[in-house]
């Protein structure tokens, strides 16, 4: 009788490696040096865009909400009417007009807003606030504001303030009219 086979020996793992950096490198491989370190800051704000929407989302999920729904609900609890012409959402929200429909169809079927055309000036149609759409904005700022808080305390509030500042000059350089800028 053969002796039984030896036990496999274990493989050790791959070291982990950072895509982006394992990117950068391959961009300098391949002669791209001067493009290199933007590739990796696009890359990088991409991917911290993806990481940071996974939270916020995380946290709205439960009161029916997606981040661009959410920025339109506490954007009309902040006027002072709870109402606002839809072409002024999206300019505030500095998105496109059908962005802005899609977003208000949603809360609309939500309940959570309402559309109406006032006496002033019937062409306009103005995006207005509900009772229900109040109370869904206020527990899910309550949610969002909690992983606000969490980032802050991981990132510490002078890195928060510090990738906020570059990420202004950042859309400073891309046109956005920043603050201070």
């Amino acid at each position: 009788m053969a002796p039984p086979d030896p036990a496999p020996t274990p493989r050790s793992p791959r070291p982990v490696r950072d895509p982006i950096r394992e990117a950068h490198r391959q961009w300098v491989a391949h002669g791209w040096s001067d493009a290199a370190d933007a590739m990796a800051l696009v890359t990088s704000v991409t991917r911290a865009q993806q990481l940071l929407a996974e939270r916020v989302e995380r946290a709205l999920r439960p009161h029916g909400l997606t981040f661009a729904r959410f920025e339109v609900l506490r954007l009309l609890s902040f006027t002072r009417d709870r109402a606002l012409p839809m072409t002024r959402l999206g300019s505030l929200l500095q998105v496109h007009p059908a962005s802005v429909t899609s977003a208000v169809d949603r809360l609309e079927a939500q309940g959570f807003v309402r559309r109406e055309r006032r006496s002033e000036d019937r062409r306009v149609v103005h995006a207005e606030l509900t009772d229900a759409g109040t109370a869904t904005v206020e527990q899910a700022t309550a949610d969002l504001n909690t992983v606000f808080t969490d980032l802050a305390a991981d990132l510490g509030p002078t890195t928060v303030t510090e990738l906020t500042r570059l990420l202004g000059a950042l859309r400073t350089g891309a046109g956005d009219e920043v603050d201070g800028s």
